[in-house]
Order: structure tokens, then sequence, then C-alpha cells
């Protein structure tokens, strides 16, 4: 299930990028959110939900948080380059919810501690000036790849929260909140213009993927360490990246390349490291 959220997480992050170089990020966001919310309700029939009080707590939480993330991450590989903004904000993901495990009293040690420093380097490498003529990201491309990161994190950990008896009640109530909060917020700044057609359908496609990640995260973490699972998810720019590559053309200054590579070096032994307990 980790796996699978995070082929879609990546999907997902490459349509709603796409969308958003051609229309305003927040009628992209809108239109996923809408998508998304008719996803995971056609899949409430088959996986169930529990509405208790600390599941839609949760679930707010969380849906706060994906807003968040949802406009920084959109806004970042609008403005490109997704395949060194994408991998920045997966790193910190991966990171964090290791920290927040931390900080509970888990003990890290060998590969995880190679894995945490190693995340530091690639956030370096793939945050460097290349010497080729590869595009730089601006400033306010990698905040808000940081910032998406941390949004990111934010839904894992409070996924990680939610009641285990709760099914799929924490990622409704997530998703129902992004959808009137984005689409509140639209109709209040009055956007007028939108996507093209093709551009629309991509905005839609990524919010039922985004849908789809969503729920196998949450299938992923009842059933494995918050830790194991965040990191494998966190994978997801190579899918991102492999998308950019074949359908936007986008190079990868070396110096980029090696900070890839780092990054999913990174992300492969802090998973090892918590199998391996």
């Amino acid at each position: 299930m980790a796996v699978i959220s995070s082929f879609a997480y990546g999907s997902s992050d490459f349509l709603g990028g796409l969308a958003a170089k051609h229309a305003p990020v927040l009628r992209v966001v809108a239109i996923a959110a809408l998508a998304g919310l008719a996803g995971v309700l056609c899949a409430l029939p088959l996986i169930g939900a529990h509405f208790s009080a600390q599941a839609v707590a949760w679930g707010m939480a969380n849906g706060l948080a994906s807003v968040a993330a949802s406009v920084l991450l959109y806004r970042c590989l609008a403005l490109g380059p997704m395949n060194v903004l994408s991998p920045l904000a997966a790193v910190i993901s991966a990171v964090l919810p290791l920290l927040v495990a931390l900080a509970q009293g888990e003990r890290l040690e060998g590969l995880a501690a190679m894995g945490i420093a190693l995340a530091f380097v690639a956030v370096v490498l793939i945050s460097a000036r290349p010497r080729q003529p590869a595009r730089r990201p601006l400033p306010v491309a990698l905040l808000c790849a940081v910032g998406a990161g941390g949004a990111v994190a934010t839904q894992a950990i409070t996924l990680d929260h939610a009641p285990p008896d709760s099914a799929l009640a924490p990622v409704v109530v997530s998703v129902a909140l992004n959808a009137m909060l984005t689409v509140t917020a639209e109709f209040v700044a009055r956007i007028r213009s939108g996507p093209r057609p093709g551009m629309r359908t991509a905005a839609a496609m990524s919010g039922l993927v985004a849908a789809l990640a969503h729920v196998a995260f949450l299938l992923a973490v009842r059933q494995g360490p918050l830790s194991v699972v965040a990191v494998i998810s966190a994978l997801y720019p190579a899918v991102t990246v492999v998308l950019a590559r074949t359908v936007l053309h986008e190079r990868i200054a070396r110096v980029h390349q090696a900070g890839f590579a780092v990054a999913v070096a990174a992300v492969s032994l802090l998973a090892w490291s918590r199998l391996g307990q």
C-alpha cells in the first residue's frame, strides 16, 4: 500500500503542477479537491467509516495540512523545475515524521542515522546552483517546496494518530474540508480564468489520484510504522521526475542528478532501518 501511495502521489504532483502552469493555482487546487472528494465518497461504501470525535479532529487537522500542501506544492511545481523541487519536498516529508518519532522516545541507530545524514546532503545538492545551463529554482519556489514537505509530513503524522477503528473517516473529513476551504477561497478571490479543457482534466485527475494516494497511505499506516510508510511514500518524486522528463522534456543537471540519487538512497536507508527493527 505504501508503494501504491508513492506512485499515486508522484502522478498527482505532476498532473497538478502541469495544470498550474496554465491556470491560477487556487483554481487548480479547487478542481482537484472536488474530484478527490468524489473519489473518496466512491470508496466509502467499500471501506466504511466510523466518525468518532477523535477521527473528526485528526481528519480536520489533516485537511488543513492538505490545503497547505496542495497550494504550496502546486505553486512550486508550476514555478519549476519539477525534477528539483519535488525531490526536495519529498526528503523533508520523509525526515520530519522520523523526527517526531524520535521526540516520542524512539531511538535512531545505524542505517537510520546514515539516512538522516544523507537526507540533509540531498537537500543541499538539490538546492545547489548547477554549473551547467540547467534551470535553477527560484528562491520562492524552494521555500514553497520546503513548506510543502512540512505540510505533507503533517498529513502523515495526523493520519497516523487517527483511531485505528475509524476506517476511512479521517480521509473523508480531510478531503471534505479541503474541498470546502479551497472552493470558498476561490469564490472569495473571484477567479474567473480557468484552465483549458485539457488542463481542467489534468487538475481533476490530479485530485482523483491524490485521493487514491491518501486512502492507500491510511491503509498502509494502519499496517506498519509511520516511519516506514512515510519514507517509502517519499519515493514519489521518481514518478514525477520520469513524467517531467518524458512529457515536458525537462533536463536534469548533474548536481541535481546527484542530489536525486542521494535522496533516493536516504529514504531507502531510512526504510531499511525501520524494517530491520
